[in-house]
């Protein structure tokens, strides 16, 4: 496996290796000791895996609220996103920033989100697949969301269209206003 650091300190861009023959291919998605060799150090709790029908379905922003607060590892496994995390840590000097990449069935890159940041995703494709492993079990008192098209945080989503958003995304805060615990160096 191959971990790229982002400008996001603590998101981590990985590119697992495949090998492939004449009957297909085959990766390692996660394994324990390799992560932890890297210095990364999780017990994750749950898989998730979400579908998406429509080109331009955007999910997010959403993360956990402390104590329930979810580190993930995302990977698309059919289609493509363009994945996004955006650092909420008070203090931090990345504060309000975000970092995209986009996710395919075909590179196979993943993105480890810690705890600290809002994730979202956009679908650039017809019939999306998303899994993804988290460290801490869905706690709905925690879950919360910031707006996707915050203009302080200012993300460039690549579809430039009104996304299909769930009712609860449609109407969450903006950064400033949205309810988060977290601290830089915490």
């Amino acid at each position: 496996m191959k971990y790229t650091n982002t400008k996001l300190d603590g998101v981590l861009l990985i590119e697992p290796t495949t090998f492939g023959d004449h009957r297909g291919w085959f990766m390692e998605t996660y394994s324990a000791i390799k992560f932890k060799e890297f210095g990364i150090d999780l017990e994750f709790m749950q898989d998730n895996q979400s579908f998406s029908a429509t080109k331009g379905t955007l999910r997010g922003l959403h993360y956990q609220l402390n104590p329930k607060a979810q580190t993930k590892l995302i990977r698309c496994t059919r289609g493509s996103i363009f994945d996004v995390a955006v650092d909420i840590r008070k203090g931090s000097p990345s504060y309000g920033q975000w970092y995209g990449i986009e996710l395919n069935a075909e590179n196979k890159k993943q993105l480890l989100i810690p705890k600290g940041f809002a994730h979202g995703f956009m679908t650039l494709t017809e019939d999306v697949e998303v899994q993804y492993k988290v460290d801490e079990v869905y706690s709905p008192g925690c879950d919360r969301g910031i707006i996707w098209n915050d203009p302080y945080i200012g993300i460039k989503w690549p579809l430039e269209i009104t996304p299909i958003l769930s009712d609860k995304d449609s109407k969450a805060p903006l950064l400033k206003d949205a309810e988060h615990n977290f601290q830089f160096g915490e």
